[in-house]
């Protein structure tokens, strides 16, 4: 499903190169779900969003369901991401001046979805996570761990084959972060493949494999 082959990122300090993520060399397979660990400064969040074409490497290749990602025209390839992948960001990324309803139904629309369709998948959503009663409140209205909530309902409205989680449960009190996780397992044995990057051990072990991130390299997995 992913490969990506010596992927290189860095700025320049001084006139001097300083790396980000240093030769990454990795193979994911369709439904596999992945734990990336490293402390701080490792270069998790970066890898992630050059997985999820939010940010581009400055060398090496990246191939996406048998697709060169790098070849392909940016419409064509922002087309293929928003059509497979779902995101979840540690700082919510909603729209604040849409409601819950509409922040979720906000991929549906770019997916040519018809208004009827749109309408059983946000109910279905806002059912599913228990924030029907929040679904006309904005953004500000709601605390972190419901912002995080709408901010993973958002990203699972589309059907995603691909979900990448920055820290999912990072802004949520315990139950709430065991309830996403476990949903996570679900969606994953239903063959959605999963990436999450997270501090917490506990939550990487509900992957198959974890990646150890240090200093921008790969050290494990």
């Amino acid at each position: 499903m992913i490969e990506l082959k010596n992927i290189f990122k860095w700025y320049n300090v001084g006139g001097a190169r300083t790396f980000v993520l240093k030769d990454i060399n990795l193979r994911i397979e369709e439904g596999e779900f992945i734990s990336i660990m490293g402390p701080s400064g490792s270069g998790k969040s970066t890898l992630l969003h050059i997985l999820g074409n939010l940010d581009m490497p400055d060398e090496g290749s990246y191939h996406f369901l048998e697709e060169d990602v790098y070849s392909l025209k940016n419409k064509k390839r922002a087309e293929l991401f928003q059509s497979r992948v779902g995101f979840v960001f540690q700082s919510y990324h909603l729209i604040d001046e849409l409601t819950v309803y509409e922040n979720i139904e906000t991929p549906l629309i770019y997916k040519n979805i018809s208004g009827s369709e749109r309408k059983a998948i946000v109910a279905d959503m806002l059912d599913r996570f228990g924030i029907v009663g929040k679904k006309d409140l904005f953004p500000n209205q709601l605390s972190g761990g419901q912002q995080q909530i709408v901010g993973i309902a958002r990203a699972l409205a589309g059907s995603p084959s691909l979900i990448l989680a920055d820290e999912p449960t990072g802004n949520l009190n315990s139950q709430q972060g065991e309830e996403v996780m476990k949903l996570f397992k679900q969606l994953n044995e239903e063959g959605v493949t999963i990436i999450q990057v997270t501090h917490s051990e506990k939550n990487a072990e509900y992957g198959n494999r974890i990646i150890n991130l240090l200093d921008g390299q790969v050290k494990a997995g």
